[in-house]
């Protein structure tokens, strides 16, 4: 039983890798794939723990521009209006993420019909948001001004709702606010580090009680498969939206809610 949990857990780390940072909703993904497994974990901690491995593999591929942006903070005012940018759009999701957590986790994450129908949503709004001949203002993730940032945070929150994608929301939210595809994309990176490691951290503390040492291979193995996979798509998500935006994944959410929703509709 336990061998079985570890290839899950491994099949369900190399999927919040891959998703994470897409616009196709990684937490969504893991559900529906934990459902049809059959996979069950303590107070649904896995789903969210594991996003440490994304966590650390933006980290690492972005550590020389972070580290920079440390060295710059204290002398150099568009770096720390940055930094307070990404803060402001920060705080929304965390403050209705801690007051809504429960309810998140025991009625949201527990309704695949729901997600499913996320999915689809998503993939409309994207496609659509994608087609569209919007005329961008803003290039550079630097020279966001501070109420565009507000915005993106505001629309990060729609993500509570599993199936709708953090980072779906965000770049679609950036789209519609006059940023173009690339940077919208890199200001979604840079928000996914604070909005994640409080989501981990948050998580964490609130199931410390139910936690076991029985829990942690079966977590570590998503982690170490969620890292290496992560690692992949950062390094190549920039360039391709830049060259291709965002069509290819508003058809994989069509057709994974679509696939979903019949297979819930069929085998319960």
């Amino acid at each position: 039983m336990q061998d079985q949990s570890i290839v899950s857990a491994l099949l369900l780390g190399l999927l919040e890798g891959l998703t994470e940072f897409i616009p196709v909703s990684s937490t969504g993904h893991i559900l529906l794939a934990g459902h049809f497994l059959g996979f069950e974990s303590t107070g649904k901690a896995f789903e969210v723990l594991i996003q440490l491995g994304a966590i650390l593999a933006i980290l690492s591929v972005y550590f020389g521009r972070l580290w920079k942006l440390l060295v710059d903070l204290p002398r150099d005012g568009r770096t720390q209006r940055f930094v307070l940018g990404i803060l402001v759009a920060f705080l929304p999701a965390a403050f209705i993420g801690a007051l809504a957590h429960d309810f998140i986790k025991t009625v949201l994450f527990e309704t695949p019909m729901l997600i499913c129908v996320m999915l689809l949503i998503g993939g409309v709004v994207l496609l659509w948001v994608d087609r569209w001949a919007l005329q961008p203002r803003y290039h550079d993730v630097m020279d966001y001004p501070l109420s565009l940032c507000l915005k993106i945070g505001l629309f990060q929150c729609l993500a509570m709702i599993p199936g709708t994608s953090r980072s779906g929301a965000t770049i679609v939210g950036a789209l519609l606010m006059g940023a173009d595809k690339r940077s919208a994309a890199e200001f979604s990176f840079f928000l996914a580090m604070p909005t994640m490691a409080g989501a981990f951290a948050y998580d964490l503390y609130k199931n410390r009680d139910i936690l076991s040492a029985a829990d942690l291979p079966i977590i570590a193995a998503g982690f170490v498969m969620a890292f290496i996979s992560a690692v992949i798509v950062v390094r190549f998500l920039l360039d391709y939206v830049s060259r291709h935006g965002y069509a290819l994944f508003g058809w994989w959410r069509i057709i994974v809610g679509g696939a979903g929703m019949i297979a819930l509709l069929m085998l319960g």
